[in-house]
């Protein structure tokens, strides 16, 4: 998730578990210590981007982590605080609590987390949260701006405190409600197509949880398309087939760099060419666009040739590209006005 939902959540939290011995001071160390595991962005500065991928949400995300960055902390904080009445193992307690919390909410989103590094390489993703969803974060952001301004009992700040908790906690088990409608008519839509696929990936579209990414992958490619958790039952859900062009990517430069690039996409990326640049399209982040142009290019797209063109930036670029009034207008009508008789398919021959 992003840095504002981690620093919100961990205020909130120190406020429950804290702040009745060391007042607001317990929010700042919240914000902090929720967005310590994200250390790992400064490899950027000498990594190559492919190695950084995986850097990214890797060991400094894993449980062992997160246990051995408790005890420092612990011991610091007892430093600083030895006046204040806290015991060592409340301080324990609250950094592992808020580093364990990073973790697990980053694995509600696409990017994949190494929490059992270094002993699996193993990536866990769920695919519940868009990265940055202001439905999810709107509760705890105003929890914090209340418990920054209001100076009421402790009482009443522990309310604003769970205010910022549990509406999240609730949209992030009505996102699990939705992952699974989502399947169902996902699943029913290539049956009724006759579409024979060996997996199929979920995600949310950006910035909500109702307009969801579907990817089912075949022998020699994928079907991509866009569901509404409001669409009917019997909805059939269009489908684009990109084909997977292994066979591309023997012309790279670094092999090195290629298998890096598949082990972060997990089993769902093609290749293609745009002109002269040849193009690794990782296919868990979307399409740009896709719900409004179903043929859109996909939004992590790393260029692997010519050698020399910059993928410093390849998380962002495709995120909002060209997102104008109509995009958000189409999106709405994506979610919750969705054409139905166009889509009342009968199932395809072969």
């Amino acid at each position: 998730m992003d840095s504002l939902t981690h620093a919100a959540l961990g205020a909130c939290l120190g406020e429950i578990m804290l702040s009745r011995k060391l007042g607001k001071r317990a929010l700042l160390y919240g914000a902090v210590a929720q967005n310590l595991p994200d250390m790992d962005v400064v490899a950027a500065l000498w990594l190559h981007p492919s190695e950084n991928l995986l850097v990214h949400r890797g060991f400094t995300h894993s449980f062992f982590f997160g246990l051995l960055l408790a005890v420092l902390l612990t011991y610091l904080a007892g430093k600083w605080h030895r006046s204040s009445g806290v015991r060592w193992q409340q301080f324990f307690l609250f950094f592992v609590v808020q580093i364990i919390a990073h973790d697990l909410l980053d694995t509600c989103n696409a990017y994949g987390t190494g929490l059992l590094e270094p002993f699996s390489h193993q990536r866990f993703s769920f695919h519940l949260l868009y990265v940055a969803d202001p439905f999810f974060t709107i509760w705890p952001v105003a929890a914090l701006v209340a418990l920054l301004i209001l100076k009421n009992p402790l009482p009443v700040r522990k309310r604003w405190a769970l205010v910022g908790l549990l509406p999240a906690g609730l949209y992030l088990l009505y996102a699990v409600v939705n992952k699974s409608v989502i399947q169902e008519g996902i699943e029913a839509s290539l049956a009724k197509r006759q579409v024979p696929h060996t997996s199929l990936m979920v995600t949310p579209t950006p910035f909500n949880n109702w307009l969801w990414y579907a990817v089912a992958t075949t022998d020699s490619g994928y079907y991509v398309g866009h569901r509404s958790v409001f669409a009917p039952d019997d909805y059939a859900t269009d489908f684009r087939f990109f084909p997977k062009n292994e066979a591309l990517l023997t012309s790279a430069v670094s092999p090195e760099e290629v298998q890096e690039l598949k082990r972060f996409s997990a089993g769902y990326y093609t290749a293609e060419r745009w002109n002269d640049t040849l193009v690794f399209n990782v296919l868990r982040y979307g399409q740009i666009l896709g719900w409004q142009n179903p043929d859109a290019r996909f939004t992590f797209h790393y260029f692997l040739s010519p050698p020399g063109v910059d993928n410093k930036l390849v998380m962002q670029r495709g995120r909002v590209k060209g997102w104008t009034r109509e995009t958000l207008q189409q999106m709405y009508w994506a979610i919750f006005r969705v054409p139905e008789e166009r889509h009342r398919v009968k199932p395809r021959k072969q």
